[in-house]
C-alpha cells in the first residue's frame, strides 16, 4: 500500500518511476484502495520483497509542468519563511501531511498551515498567518 502525500495520482500510474533512496522503481499497476493505492514494481514480485518497501519513504522527480500558485515539498525546504512585514519567522526543515492542511515545521519548532502561504519565490516563503499563531 502506497500513501500519497501529493495530488498528482499519476505518480502511482504504470510506467512512472518512484526512487527508494538510490533505488529506482517503476510502477506496473496502480489502483486506489480505501485511500491509498494497491502499487506493484517492476521487479518486486515476491512478498518478501514487498515487506522489504514497508515503511520507505517514496520521492519522485518534480513535474515540469507544474500549475501556477502550487507548492513542491523539495522547493520549500530550507527555504526562509516571513510575514507579510518582513519579519523572519524561521526556515522550514519539513513539510507534514495533515488533514486539514499541510504544515511547515520550522527550525524553531513552529508550525504553519500552508493554507497561510501567500508567495514563495527565490528561497523565501511569505504567510499570512492569524493574530497568535507564534506567541509562546
Amino acid at each position: 500500500m502506497v500513501s500519497l502525500t501529493t495530488n498528482r495520482t499519476e505518480r502511482v500510474q504504470p510506467g512512472a518511476v518512484l526512487h527508494a533512496g538510490d533505488r529506482k522503481l517503476v510502477v506496473e499497476t496502480g489502483r486506489p484502495h480505501q485511500g491509498r493505492f494497491i502499487v506493484h514494481f517492476e521487479g518486486v514480485d515476491s512478498r518478501e520483497d514487498a515487506e522489504a518497501l514497508r515503511g520507505v519513504l517514496l520521492s519522485a522527480e518534480p513535474i515540469a509542468d507544474a500549475a501556477d500558485g502550487e507548492l513542491w515539498v523539495h522547493e520549500l525546504i530550507g527555504s526562509r519563511v516571513v510575514d507579510r512585514a518582513g519579519s523572519e519567522l524561521g526556515r522550514v526543515v519539513a513539510v507534514e501531511a495533515n488533514p486539514a492542511h499541510d504544515l511547515l515545521v520550522l527550525d524553531g519548532g513552529g508550525l504553519v498551515p500552508v493554507v497561510f502561504v501567500v508567495d514563495h519565490r527565490s528561497g523565501v516563503v511569505t504567510v499570512d498567518p492569524p493574530a497568535g499563531l507564534f506567541d509562546a
